[in-house]
């Protein structure tokens, strides 16, 4: 059945990039991407369409569930990149910065690590933390999240305190907040993947999370610890996705993009809906040197330019005027079995 767009939710999106045809002149904001770099456009065509598929199932299930802001947060993200236009070796067009959003989720990546890799790569010794709890049902993830966020701050709250006070040390570090999905008993898990500074940052951490949950919610085989080897790819680890987008039935296999492998959509609503408001990343102990400024790239004016619109039945950018297409990205065939029958819009 054929997805209708119901006008009323199409909204403006966050950042302009491309001009109303017929004009001779746009305005474009943003640096652009680099056009030579084919893999990186066969990349972003990738995560459009597969952010397409998934969005008007997301779409169906808040009209279902009466939620009419992440309803349009789900429509602006399904037109992220939707026309886009090209000048002078760059690609350029609108981004919807929503955190589900695969496309904006990419960029946000490169950004971050940008920003905080400079400072961490300082850090001697760090160490990957991960902290879970026990699995919860949907009804309850929302309050679970909450104590999360709210224990974590406490634990920090206090050695900062101690540290003042020249009698504890500063807990410095990086977190991330993550859920995954289990199929088989349609429970959530919902864990921080932190880097610390040091060893005994990430014990300190380790020891005050068990005390804060009672032993049937959280036991220490359940948490893991382990020095950092690749700085950078532990980086990109916890700058990512709130969610796994792609999730085997099997939880054995660890397979990735298999024929198997589904995309449960109510799983992930329940889980955006969630998240809705919480920050996901955060520093903890350190601030950037005031030297790291945010960039704020000047707008351009572009009178030779070229115009291509998203088209979904090819899982490419088509040119407005040509039969050109932008990247020549085909979608493999699992991908595009798993798009056309494993989205299940059931299971939460």
């Amino acid at each position: 059945m054929e997805q209708t767009f119901d006008k009323g939710l199409i909204y403006t999106l966050a950042e302009s990039g491309t001009n109303k045809r017929g004009q001779n002149n746009t305005i474009v904001n943003g640096d652009g991407t680099d056009l030579n770099n084919i893999d990186a456009l066969k990349g972003r065509a990738k995560r459009k369409t597969i952010t397409q598929s998934m969005m008007l199932k997301l779409i169906d299930i808040a009209k279902e569930n009466g939620e009419p802001e992440l309803e349009k947060a789900y429509w602006n993200t399904y037109y992220c990149q939707q026309e886009v236009i090209t000048a002078d070796g760059k690609l350029y067009g609108k981004y919807c910065k929503n955190r589900f959003c695969t496309l904006c989720c990419s960029i946000r990546k490169a950004e971050m690590i940008n920003k905080y890799y400079p400072e961490m790569r300082k850090w001697k010794k760090p160490y990957f933390l991960t902290l879970t709890v026990k699995s919860c049902t949907a009804p309850k993830l929302d309050l679970y999240i909450k104590k999360f966020n709210i224990g974590f701050r406490r634990i920090t709250a206090k050695y900062r305190k101690k540290h003042q006070r020249g009698r504890g040390k500063l807990l410095v570090g990086v977190k991330s907040l993550e859920c995954n999905f289990n199929p088989k008993a349609r429970t959530y898990n919902p864990h921080f993947h932190i880097i610390t500074k040091d060893r005994e940052t990430a014990e300190i951490l380790l020891k005050e999370w068990l005390k804060l949950w009672t032993p049937k919610h959280a036991k220490r085989p359940a948490q893991n610890i382990q020095k950092v080897h690749d700085l950078e790819k532990g980086l990109i680890e916890i700058i990512k996705y709130g969610s796994k987008i792609f999730t085997e039935p099997d939880l054995k296999k660890r397979a990735k993009e298999t024929d198997t492998t589904q995309i449960y959509a109510k799983a992930l609503d329940t889980i955006l809906t969630a998240m809705k408001g919480k920050r996901i990343f955060d520093r903890f102990g350190f601030n950037l040197p005031k030297s790291i400024a945010k960039h704020r790239p000047q707008a351009k004016l572009l009178s030779n330019f070229k115009e291509w619109e998203y088209n979904p039945k090819i899982g490419d950018w088509e040119s407005t005027s040509t039969a050109e297409v932008l990247t020549g990205y085909k979608a493999p065939s699992h991908l595009q079995a798993i798009l056309d029958n494993n989205i299940n819009a059931n299971l939460s």
